[in-house]
Order: C-alpha cells, then structure tokens, then sequence
C-alpha cells in the first residue's frame, strides 16, 4: 500500500513539474506582454517592472523546486 501511494505522488508531481517548466517557458515566449510598458500605466517605472518580474520569478522558481524535489527526490 505504501508503495502504491509514493507513486501516486511522484506520477502527481512529476505531471505539476512539467506544466511548471512549461508555465515558465509560456512566460518567457511572451516575456515582453506580461513584464513590458504598460501604456496604460504611465507612472510605472523601471523598478516597479523589475520588482513585478522577480516577484514572478522567486514564485515559480520555488515552485519547481518543490514539484521536482517531490517528483524526482522521493524514492
């Protein structure tokens, strides 16, 4: 029984671990359409889209740590 449900969990994260890497590769392809000027918002500055980009960039690389240690790191 044990077996069956470390499994279950690896097959579970090993699926989340690849739409991660696939969710980052999407914001990457349109990197200029999430993280670029908005004209709509005039009063953004440079360190307001930088703050945006690692914000975004610290959430998923946490997320990829933790689906591919689950995933890959639990035998």
């Amino acid at each position: 029984m044990p077996d069956t449900f470390f499994l279950f969990v690896r097959i579970v994260f090993g699926g989340l671990f690849l739409v991660t890497l696939l969710a980052g590769a999407y914001l990457l392809m349109h990197f200029d359409k999430y993280f670029g000027v908005d004209p709509n918002v005039p009063s953004e500055n440079g360190s307001a889209r930088a703050y945006s980009r690692m914000q975004v960039f610290s959430v998923w690389a946490h997320a990829v740590v933790l689906t591919g240690a689950f995933a890959l790191l639990m035998h």
